[in-house]
């Protein structure tokens, strides 16, 4: 008797969908930081069943993106405080500036180039963007891919996926973040791409370091 056929699977899209969707709304605040998470609500807006929703919740509350309470159900988490602020940024410098060592020892020539063309990429305003709100989500993708390009150079997944759920929570924050000094972030990028590009794992390790540190000096007056 022959043996029975395997039953292949198709996989569904529809909770990545719905977990892509929300995560999209929570980062560019549709979905405030504080607010309460009404999952019938969110399924008749989406067109789904609960189900998909609360998968997708399950997996933001992974990412740290929304807090679930006896009694309560979902929030969105809230914005950090100054002093987690600065608690995440210690962290990024220990974990970004070996990932710029390591990149510049380890990157393939083809993340090499694409670190550099990231770091030479210009966001330029567009003249129907009057209050700048589509340049600043196009500089903040960016300033994003470049460092998520160096993460990748790494090497190392771990730290790569550490890196990851860093970033978002810096990216609930971005919007309240200052970008008048955009010119010169660009410059540092430039700088640490530079040096992963020529191999030189103690400059890229010294200018990630400068990088962050001047990133943290000109985002922090948004707790002022």
């Amino acid at each position: 008797m022959a043996p029975p056929k395997p039953i292949r699977l198709r996989r569904s899209t529809l909770g990545d969908d719905v977990y892509d969707t929300l995560r999209a709304l929570i980062l560019e605040h549709s979905m405030q930081p504080g607010d309460r998470v009404n999952i019938d609500a969110l399924a008749r807006e989406l067109d789904v069943s609960p189900t998909p929703v609360r998968e997708a919740l399950a997996r933001l509350e992974a990412d740290g993106l929304v807090r679930k309470r006896p009694l309560v159900g979902y929030t969105v988490s809230p914005l950090l405080t100054r002093a987690e602020f600065t608690h995440m940024f210690e962290l990024r410098l220990l974990l970004e500036c070996a990932a710029a060592r390591w990149a510049a020892e380890r990157a393939s020539p083809e993340h090499r180039e694409a670190i550099a063309a990231e770091a030479a990429t210009s966001i330029a305003p567009e003249g129907d963007d009057p209050d700048g709100w589509r340049w600043h989500a196009a500089f903040t993708t960016h300033d994003a891919r470049f460092h998520n390009l160096i993460a990748e150079a790494s090497g190392n997944p771990l730290l790569r996926d550490g890196l990851d759920r860093l970033h978002v929570h810096l990216h609930l924050h971005r919007r309240y973040f200052p970008y008048a000094q955009a010119g010169t972030t660009g410059e540092e990028h430039q700088r640490v791409a530079a040096a992963i590009q020529a191999g030189r794992p103690d400059d890229a390790e010294e200018a990630m370091r400068e990088h962050l540190t001047r990133a943290r000096e000109r985002q922090l007056p948004a707790f002022d």
